[in-house]
């Protein structure tokens, strides 16, 4: 191997990385990131799959405000960890607190509100039934 043809073939490869990397950085500022948003959210409402009332893809259930605690909740953590859980509206506040004091959960804003009613409808604390209605007897009598 010659050193002409060793320079003429680095040379090459080395104006083609040159030319990549100017023209990624060309398409990366001029790239508008508010279309990919808008693009994710009519995908996200479009392909709600929902059956007998969970949205198949998390295992939440479906009710108003799911989409913003998919997109707000999944982004850090399994849907698990809430649909395994049962708080009251306080205590669904408590951990959002605690999550923004210790996991660095951003500020919410409006979307705080919307979250807690969607959690204090579907997860909250629920009453234990037993398996069976408590006997009810209508008449006693002495057994011999």
């Amino acid at each position: 191997m010659n050193l002409s043809s060793f320079n003429s073939k680095y040379g090459l490869i080395t104006i083609v990385l040159i030319v990549t990397v100017l023209v990624i950085a060309f398409f990366y500022e001029n790239f508008d990131t508010s279309e990919v948003v808008e693009a994710t959210d009519s995908v996200v409402v479009e392909n709600l799959d929902v059956i007998d009332g969970i949205h198949t893809p998390t295992g939440l259930k479906d009710g108003e405000g799911l989409n913003i605690v998919v997109q707000t909740c999944t982004v850090c953590h399994s849907s698990k960890l809430i649909t395994q859980n049962r708080a009251t509206r306080d205590g669904w506040k408590n951990l959002i607190v605690w999550m923004q004091q210790t996991q660095k959960l951003w500020e919410l804003g409006e979307n705080e509100e919307i979250i807690l009613n969607y959690l204090e409808a579907n997860y909250s604390p629920e009453m234990k039934v037993s398996r069976r209605p408590p006997l009810q007897v209508s008449e006693w009598y002495e057994l011999k």
